[in-house]
């Protein structure tokens, strides 16, 4: 494996580490429509305004999301579409992971009987 094959990977686990908090996941959720500011956001999850932008902080460091200026107030957008396509992928895997689980649950609770 390459060098640069390593490194991908590093970058790669450092990018899940940045979406592994369910805050994290849902502001990128709400930003999936468009640009929107900490407070929209805030209002939209129900999570305090500081904690947003404590979250978004990180997302940006991390080159996530992405900040717009206009006039006194500051939008931040997904940085890159195939993030939102990325997270969109992963959970339909999960919603088809439950689909299974359920099923096998249900051929349980069935032969059980």
């Amino acid at each position: 494996m390459s060098l640069n094959d390593k490194r991908i990977f590093q970058l790669h686990a450092e990018i899940c580490k940045t979406l592994s908090s369910p805050i994290r996941l849902e502001i990128l959720t709400n930003l999936r429509d468009g640009k929107k500011s900490v407070n929209e956001i805030a209002a939209l999850t129900g999570v305090r305004q500081a904690t947003v932008s404590q979250h978004l902080a990180v997302l940006r460091q991390r080159g996530v999301v992405s900040t717009k200026r206009e006039g006194i107030n500051i939008y931040y957008e997904v940085a890159n579409p195939k993030i939102t396509t990325a997270c969109n992928l992963m959970r339909e895997v999960l919603f088809e992971n439950i689909a299974i689980m359920n099923q096998i649950s249900i051929k349980e609770v069935k032969t059980n009987i």
